[in-house]
């Protein structure tokens, strides 16, 4: 990555040409273009990729990102305008407002799991709040980085949208060694994103990080547990686990186990048939390294159903354990895969204990039929987002942010708040010339009193 080209986007950004509303508004709708006309091509990709059928990949690929873009193109002015804000009584008549400005030269780095919509949804919100971006896919998605390459270089000029290929781990830290930029937007692993923070915090630039954790799901006695192993089974094995917000295990009421792994196992029986190999309905897993790990986690407890691989074809049946160790490998890694361990408990106490071994979960179920009980389990679970009676869908509500909290994460986007994220917030405080009374002016003595006021 040549420094000139980063120096070009710095001239080209500071030359004002991205900040009107109209010049923002056409960059979205050609995107929006873009990947309506490449829609057959993101399919065939996402499928090499990783045997993502043509509806998963619309629901949580285009489809997601063409909903982020609707939202953004429907509230666009609106956010752009400056927004009003109360004045105190001292600095009246002055009139106080919010400009929101863009940061500059971005850079946004994309995870291989979702490698579509995780790396242009952020790029919508830059492009919303007037930025210009370098974007990184993921090298371990190669078909669909392809496409977006294709998308991004017949949509925008390379000094406004600059699309960086190749290895991550030498052209990243390249790019941040060498040029300062407004922002870094990262997307994946909680070991990268402390490399990305380390190498933005050497700049004082600032950071969106995405990462993820042990997101827990708890079951209450109360529980519809028919609904509730539908709803995590669909949440745990689509993208054959590959998801960040899925399920990483089930705490389940001692009594409840075994009719809660029956359910689950006609849910996926249901969802992909007897053989769950030949469906088309279920994914591959990323590469072999991933896959390595992913079979390691089957032999950590006991094998309710599923455990059946197939190397050469990256095959990992949905499988449920349960007689797991809370000190295996499975029980502290983020399994990232279609490994679902199934935890007994007895009392909430247990179960809390078990969910702060790995505190501020990127996300956090718990499926109840009793409100107070939800609020209480809501209380309890710091987590970067939450469903009650549900899993994963909080991501599809754009009107709802998403990030992590703590190890899972920093900052949040998705809808406004992908544009907040990119902008800032400029205060702004103008004040008339016809009334400019000698008591705001030294000398303060005797006017203790008239401070106390004014600003009391």
């Amino acid at each position: 990555m040549e420094l000139t080209s980063l120096s070009d986007m710095r001239r080209y950004f500071e030359s004002g040409i991205t900040q009107p509303y109209a010049f923002r508004k056409q960059q979205l709708q050609s995107l929006q273009r873009a990947i309506e006309s490449h829609e057959e091509d993101i399919y065939k990709a996402l499928a090499a990729d990783l045997k993502k059928s043509r509806e998963e990949a619309y629901a949580s690929e285009n489809g997601f990102t063409l909903e982020e873009l609707k939202v953004t193109l429907r509230n666009l002015k609106e956010w752009m305008a400056p927004e009003g804000v109360p004045t105190n009584l001292f600095n009246l008549p002055s009139r106080s407002y919010i400009r929101k400005e863009p940061l500059g030269v971005v850079l946004i780095i994309a995870p291989w799991n979702y490698p579509l919509q995780l790396l242009l949804t952020p790029l919508i919100g830059a492009i919303a709040a007037g930025n210009c971006a370098v974007v990184k896919p993921s090298e371990f998605a190669p078909a669909t980085a392809e496409v977006v390459g294709r998308i991004i270089k017949q949509v925008f000029p390379p000094e406004y949208v600059l699309y960086v290929e190749g290895d991550g781990a030498a052209v990243i830290p390249d790019m941040m060694k060498g040029f300062r930029f407004d922002h870094v937007f990262y997307t994946g692993s909680t070991h990268v994103g402390r490399i990305i923070y380390q190498l933005a915090a050497d700049k004082l630039v600032p950071v969106t990080l995405e990462l993820g954790g042990k997101s827990p799901a708890v079951i209450e006695n109360d529980a519809n547990l028919a609904v509730s192993a539908r709803r995590i089974t669909l949440a745990k094995f689509m993208n054959a686990g590959q998801t960040c917000v899925a399920p990483d295990y089930v705490l389940v009421p001692e009594n409840l186990l075994k009719p809660f792994a029956e359910e689950v196992t006609k849910c996926i029986r249901k969802f992909y048939g007897e053989d769950v190999a030949s469906s088309t309905e279920y994914g591959r897993i990323i590469n072999q390294k991933q896959f390595d790990r992913i079979s390691s986690y089957l032999h950590s407890g006991t094998l309710l159903s599923g455990g059946k691989t197939q190397r050469d074809d990256l095959y990992i049946e949905p499988t449920l354990l349960s007689d797991v160790s809370l000190d295996a490998p499975v029980m502290s890694d983020e399994i990232f895969g279609p490994v679902l361990p199934l935890i007994p408990y007895n009392t909430r106490e247990q179960a809390k204990s078990v969910i702060a071994r790995n505190p501020n979960p990127l996300a956090f179920y718990v499926f109840t039929e009793s409100k107070k009980t939800a609020r209480e389990w809501l209380d309890a679970v710091p987590a970067g987002g939450a469903c009650v009676n549900n899993a994963n869908l909080h991501l599809s509500n754009m009107d709802l942010p998403f990030g992590g909290v703590g190890n899972s994460g920093i900052g949040s986007y998705h809808g406004k708040q992908s544009f907040a994220v990119f902008s800032h917030y400029k205060s702004v405080m103008r004040t008339p010339t016809w009334f400019d009374p000698a008591m705001k002016y030294p000398p303060f003595k005797g006017k203790l009193w008239l401070l106390k006021k004014l600003i009391g």
